[in-house]
């Protein structure tokens, strides 16, 4: 089954007004390319994409594909030998080293299985002269490099189709194009510039041969297995021009068929540059308008559109989920960071953040589809190596779901799916499509409750609890890093996923289910909370140094469990615990914790500080192309990581702070800019979505509140905190005032107009 929102979603585009949205002042503008591959212009559609950069004098197409895989399996994981109970006994024996050697170095050691580089594209510009500007126009998704001699490049990566297009004009003279292979079989000379720490020769494949027409290069790569791919473009020269297009494609053994690069290239000259910039172009022109912002902070709306820009070009429902680095894999002639794979302990999770309020869930389906397609692989991996019925994820895992091991508290962790199961009720309470929460989320969640079930024990007290646990990065791989009791972590997740599956079964009328999953709610114990310093990691650990990965608060944010929303106690938990996490200061912070701390302040309704922390995140975390790469850049002591490893989950849950912000709806209440600096006087959103399949406009000027628009997509109930802060309203509806609240109901496709009198 297919996630099926692609007609509801044209009907809102339809019916919403246009507005204006991206604006030029969001581009990426310099006055010259970039040197290094992390710092280039980004292009992509989810399937394909390209780094337009320059190196050693010519510029390059750093080309890519979402599927490029090095399937080969690891071979340290044998379920035969090893599985959960036998690292618990070796945990309790104290010979945790032998765990380490059977899981953890091999990761390390093994160039494979990885996300692999497709190749390249190198043009000779020596006879441009000097560059006036390089350029990445975000609102039509293309880069536009311009000579002081009047020569022009426009490239563009088609936005539903795995291709690209490159234009020169005014040229003075014939460019030269040569197609370059990875360093598969030969020394890498490469400078290093990431984590990485395997070359591609490492992989033993045999060179790849490259075929060159009269004007076009054919690049045909083997991989491991049955996989290869295929590298193709073909040009054209004009009067003081150059027209070219090229494409990858791939094809492993049991994957569906697809065109090879030459097909798609041929048929997209068939239809022509023209139409086919057309086409990339309307796309674009939808995706801007399903959403927009205007905040009175330069820096974060930019950096906000830049973020959205990415995503727009990282994802697709029929593509693979957004991977560490995307379609977007170094050209370095080394691995990407991490082997460029799918990390579940929060790096999937969090790229996914921004579209539910950004109004992008057809884009969000890719994630879910693949999620749910390699369900079999999942449950077969609970059974091998938990020994127990129903389903977990593995926390790090290849293209086709298989584990890839690493550090096993988290990349064999027993809440992956869970968290991951977040993903599955969130797309329901934006959507309310009920044929999703029949046939999609109430299962993955069943599944999941069913494995927790049978893999808890009873301690003394007669509660549950996990044979052992673990808070994902905390303590690192030590053997301290796995905890007696079970951690905030663990339980925050365990406890939501039972309290969601009652909520969803008792929703589809299955009661007996709903009675069994809260009564297994019952019987396990309470998030552990410290009177002063609020969340601990377990019992007898409180937060007491500064880490990247705020694992212990998972109750907070994202699960919302515990929330203001609750009264006073929880409130009190919430604020000990973001005060506590400053006073421990910011030195094991990463990015990505500055980001995910933005979403934290505005679901506390601290403006200030959100927009603080994500103004640290845009200014010293992001290389000048807006890439996330970990480490404090600014060298400003924001943190003593100061590497650069290149990931994108600190981007897309920046994007999702700033949507916090401005509108919350997670708590069953609609809240219009909850989040803001007291400086933000003047801000506007148009159609964020809400629980309940709402989107939802509002415009503020001079600190109030002056128009509120609603489009009901499916009906139902509206409960809006009043934003008007006791000014008169009118509204095209009836309204209901309720504790503070305005209560409205809905039909499906009903639009509701609520402003302040006198506004027009």
């Amino acid at each position: 089954m297919k996630i099926k929102f692609l007609l509801i979603l044209f009907s809102i585009i339809v019916i919403l007004p246009a507005f204006a949205q991206v604006d030029k002042k969001h581009n990426l503008v310099f006055d010259e390319l970039a040197m290094v591959w992390d710092e280039a212009m980004p292009l992509g559609n989810g399937m394909v994409g390209n780094l337009v950069w320059q190196k050693e004098g010519k510029l390059r197409f750093s080309l890519d594909r979402a599927d490029l895989w090095d399937l080969r399996p690891m071979e340290n994981i044998d379920f035969d030998k090893w599985k959960f109970k036998n690292v618990y006994e070796h945990w309790k024996a104290d010979e945790y080293k032998k765990v380490q050697k059977a899981f953890d170095e091999p990761y390390d050691k093994s160039p494979a299985p990885s996300k692999i580089p497709a190749g390249a594209l190198e043009f000779d510009i020596a006879a441009l002269g000097k560059i006036k500007t390089a350029s990445l126009d975000i609102e039509t998704a293309t880069c536009i490099v311009e000579w002081e001699n009047g020569a022009k490049l426009t490239t563009f990566i088609h936005a539903e189709k795995p291709m690209g297009w490159y234009k020169f004009e005014n040229i003075p003279e014939p460019i030269n194009i040569e197609l370059v292979s990875p360093a598969y079989n030969r020394e890498n000379k490469e400078a290093q510039t990431s984590q990485s720490r395997n070359d591609l020769n490492q992989l033993e494949y045999r060179q790849g041969d490259i075929l060159k027409g009269e004007n076009s290069f054919t690049y045909n790569q083997k991989g491991w297995g049955d996989f290869s791919y295929q590298i193709y473009t073909e040009w054209e020269t004009g009067n003081n021009s150059l027209l070219g297009s090229w494409s990858v494609s791939s094809e492993n053994k049991g994957w569906e068929k697809a065109p090879k690069a030459t097909d798609v290239v041929a048929a997209e000259i068939k239809t022509g540059y023209k139409i086919s910039l057309e086409k990339h172009l309307q796309w674009w022109t939808n995706y801007w308008n399903k959403s927009e912002i205007t905040i009175p902070d330069e820096l974060l709306e930019k950096q906000y559109y830049l973020e959205m820009y990415k995503f727009g070009a990282a994802a697709r429902n029929d593509a693979p989920p957004i991977a560490l680095q995307s379609v977007w894999t170094a050209d370095h002639g080394k691995l990407p960071p991490w082997k460029g794979d799918f990390h579940h302990d929060l790096n999937t999770q969090l790229s996914y953040w921004p579209a539910y309020a950004g109004n992008y869930l057809d884009l969000e389906e890719g994630f879910l589809n693949w999620l749910w397609k390699y369900r079999p692989v999942f449950k077969k991996y609970t059974k091998d190596y938990f020994g127990v019925e129903g389903m977990n994820v593995p926390g790090v895992t290849t293209l086709e779901g298989e584990p890839m091991g690493g550090w096993i508290q988290y990349s064999m962790g027993q809440s992956v799916a869970s968290w991951l199961g977040h993903h599955f009720y969130l797309h329901w309470q934006y959507s309310m499509d009920r044929e999703f929460l029949e046939q999609r989320a109430y299962p993955w969640l069943k599944d999941v409750a069913v494995f927790l079930d049978q893999i808890a024990v009873k301690d003394k007290n007669g509660k549950r609890k996990l044979l052992m646990s673990s808070s994902p990065e905390i303590y690192n791989n030590s053997r301290e890093a796995w905890f007696e009791a079970t951690t905030n972590f663990d339980l925050a997740l365990i406890r939501w996923n039972y309290e969601k599956a009652a909520e969803l079964a008792t929703e589809l009328g299955l009661k007996d289910e709903a009675e069994k999953w809260l009564q297994i709610l019952s019987e396990w114990p309470e998030l552990t909370v410290d009177s002063e310093s609020g969340f601990m990691f377990a019992p007898e650990f409180p937060y007491n140094e500064s880490h990247r990965h705020f694992s212990h608060l998972m109750g907070f944010h994202p699960l919302g469990t515990v929330d203001f929303s609750n009264g006073d106690a929880d409130k009190k938990i919430i604020l000990n615990t973001l005060q506590n996490l400053e006073k421990h200061g910011s030195d094991g912070w990463t990015g990505y914790s500055f980001s995910w701390l933005g979403n934290m302040y505005a679901r506390a309704f601290d403006g200030e500080n959100a927009a603080r922390v994500l103004r640290t995140f845009a200014e010293c975390f992001c290389l000048k192309n807006s890439f996330h790469v970990n480490g404090d850049q600014c060298k400003a002591g924001h943190s003593k990581f100061l590497y650069r490893p290149f990931t994108l989950e600190g981007n897309f849950a920046f994007a999702s702070g700033i949507q916090e912000m401005l509108l919350q709806s997670h708590a069953g209440v609609i809240n219009l800019f909850p989040a803001i600096p007291a400086s933000w006087e003047n801000a506007k959103f148009n159609s964020l979505r809400t629980y309940g399949a709402f989107l939802v406009s509002a415009k503020m000027e001079k600190g109030e509140v002056i128009k509120v628009e609603i489009y009901s997509e499916k009906g139902g109930e509206i409960v809006l905190a009043n934003p008007f802060n006791g000014a008169e309203f009118s509204s095209n509806k009836e309204v209901q005032k309720k504790k503070g609240n305005l209560v409205i109901n809905t039909d499906a496709g009903e639009r509701v107009t609520l402003k302040t009198i006198n506004v027009e």
